[in-house]
């Protein structure tokens, strides 16, 4: 997941048209016709397509539009908080139309980082779907991760477990267990670009899956530690042990894997059950509240348009439901990039 800011981004984005529906957002890179695809029914998320992609390009922006608030909400689940709303917009990112041009966004929260940039994947929604997760992760780290390794890791698990693994192919373990398996369990790589630092991260939060700790829980410790947060850390915040003990205890795994680390997974942690199971109670207060609320305008034939107001006033009044991010709190990259890691 490379996040380069192209320099002439600016005059380009001042270049960028619409085709019907609201008007759209400075995008990070992309410069063409914006055409509005929609607004999901919660209404956190608005879609639009390059309209040079043709039937296949506006499919991939139709099923993004049908599966936004289904990543949304799991993505929710995963952080603990509420999400804001973010515009994302399908086109061919660096000429690629089967998803390796990867994904891009502005900033490490929901203010700087609502504009996504998605690359087509004709045929393949569920591609779509993980670009998505992995930039909306990165929007709910609140200012924090984004840009280091850990935080790099921490999106592309997230779109992993959202997103199906349909990503597999940009997988970073690999290559790190092929260049010696160097330390980034007890060091933090100030990058977001780098396939061994970001391997490791994959590799390690595949261990901690598999002895059974959820990624939600993973995923709001790490946000907790913020950047200066190291991998051991996390270890030790999870399993009350001490850090020292977490790059040995995990090296001594990695040595002892049958076939070595060959996917990003090498412990199989996705397949543990319930990864979104270890809800907050909140969570769960709050999905009665919204199927009660739903009933409820469905009895009295309340138009659509009401219907979603009543769902939003139950997010915005649930105990617990918080924004993720808000103003921002220090100086981020401008563009956030994912990239498979052929070509970090």
């Amino acid at each position: 997941m490379r996040h380069p800011m192209k320099t002439d981004a600016l005059g380009r984005r001042q270049a960028a048209r619409q085709v019907d529906g609201p008007s759209p957002p400075s995008w990070p890179s992309y410069s063409g016709t914006s055409q509005f695809v929609g607004t999901s029914s919660s209404g956190r998320v608005t879609v639009y397509v390059d309209p040079t992609l043709g039937d296949q390009g506006l499919q991939n922006g139709q099923d993004l539009l049908r599966d936004a608030d289904r990543v949304a909400a799991a993505n929710d689940a995963l952080f603990g908080s509420q999400g804001g709303s973010v515009s994302v917009i399908v086109f061919a990112l660096d000429g690629q139309t089967d998803g390796t041009g990867g994904a891009d966004h502005g900033g490490c929260d929901y203010v700087t980082g609502s504009a996504i940039e998605i690359c087509a994947s004709f045929g393949s929604p569920a591609r779509i779907s993980a670009l998505f997760e992995a930039e909306l992760s990165e929007c709910s780290m609140g200012g924090n991760l984004c840009g280091v390794s850990t935080g790099e890791a921490l999106s592309r698990w997230c779109a992993a477990v959202v997103g199906n693994n349909a990503l597999a192919d940009f997988a970073t373990a690999p290559q790190w267990a092929q260049d010696g398996m160097p330390d980034y369990v007890n060091q933090t790589a100030p990058t977001d670009q780098d396939a061994d630092s970001t391997g490791c991260g994959m590799a390690f939060l595949s261990w901690l899956t598999s002895q059974g700790h959820g990624l939600d829980k993973i995923a709001q410790t790490m946000v907790s530690l913020r950047d200066s947060g190291t991998l051991a850390d996390l270890y030790s915040r999870l399993t009350s042990d001490a850090a020292a003990n977490a790059w040995p205890a995990f090296l001594s795994a990695v040595q002892s894997l049958r076939g070595g680390v060959t996917n990003d997974d090498p412990f199989g942690g996705a397949a543990q059950p319930a990864q979104l199971a270890h809800l907050a109670p909140w969570t769960i207060e709050l999905a009665g509240k919204i199927f009660a609320t739903i009933l409820a305008d469905l009895a009295a034939a309340k138009p659509a348009n009401q219907m979603v107001a009543s769902i939003r006033a139950a997010l915005v009044s649930a105990p617990g439901a918080r924004r993720a991010g808000g103003a921002p709190t220090g100086d981020y990259p401008k563009s956030r990039r994912l990239l498979p890691s052929d070509r970090l």
